[in-house]
């Protein structure tokens, strides 16, 4: 950024107006930026750091709140996934960060302004600035901004909670009603088979088989989103 008149345009692009603007120029200061030009702010790496807390804080935060069956293992995998420097990189060009990052002449001669790690980095000390400028609840909003609007119900069809994701469709409209139905077992005892068929409004639009009626349940369920549309193989 050669213009820091240019901060006006990056605060449109986030969505938040800074009360201490020094505060998102350290953000945006890489650290060849700070030694070559003796920055008294120094770099943004300290926010970095913060940065990588507000945003595990709030993801965490969010996903607790809407992937009630999921579980532990599984919302560390999506929290990780939300986080690593590969979804880092693509928020941030998504705000054209690597235009208003402030770069040593070196770094700048050798493409930094598209690297991934910087891009990533500077995103994360983007964060600490809005946190300390603003709270937790503008980090928050700053933040939940760049969360996939499907991703709760992909995650739920990711890890298998297909019923869920039924139950919250069908709910759009309360006068209907979902209803699972065990109709036959097969098989010996020791390798049984549970055949069970959800109902909607007593309409079937599913059938599943497992070795249990959960496993039957889910897997009708994922027949009965398949057949209104969703890709369940997310």
């Amino acid at each position: 950024m050669n213009d820091i008149e240019n901060i006006s345009e990056f605060e449109e692009l986030i969505g938040y107006k800074f009360k201490d603007r020094k505060l998102l120029i350290n953000a945006l200061s890489h650290s060849s930026y700070a030694n070559e030009t003796k920055n008294p702010g120094g770099s943004n790496e300290r926010l970095e750091f913060l940065g990588d807390s507000v945003l595990s804080v709030v993801v965490s935060d969010y996903l607790y709140k809407h992937l009630h069956s999921v579980a532990e293992g599984d919302l560390t995998k999506l929290r990780a996934s939300l986080v690593c420097e590969k979804s880092l990189h693509v928020f941030a060009q998504r705000i054209r960060l690597g235009e208003y990052i402030l770069l040593g002449k070196g770094e700048e001669n050798t493409g930094g302004r598209e690297r991934p790690s910087i891009l990533a980095d500077a995103f994360e000390a983007v964060i600490a600035a809005v946190y300390l400028d603003g709270g937790i609840e503008a980090a928050r909003k700053h933040i939940l901004r760049f969360i996939p609007s499907d991703l709760v119900h992909g995650a739920k069809m990711a890890f298998g909670d297909f019923k869920t994701v039924l139950q919250e469709v069908v709910q759009k409209n309360p006068e209907e009603k979902v209803e699972y139905v065990l109709i036959g077992e097969e098989g010996p005892d020791h390798n049984k088979r549970f055949v069970v068929e959800v109902m909607l409004n007593s309409q079937v639009i599913g059938k599943g088989r497992g070795r249990s009626k959960k496993d039957a349940e889910q897997l009708a369920a994922k027949e009965a989103l398949e057949l209104m549309g969703y890709n369940t193989s997310v």
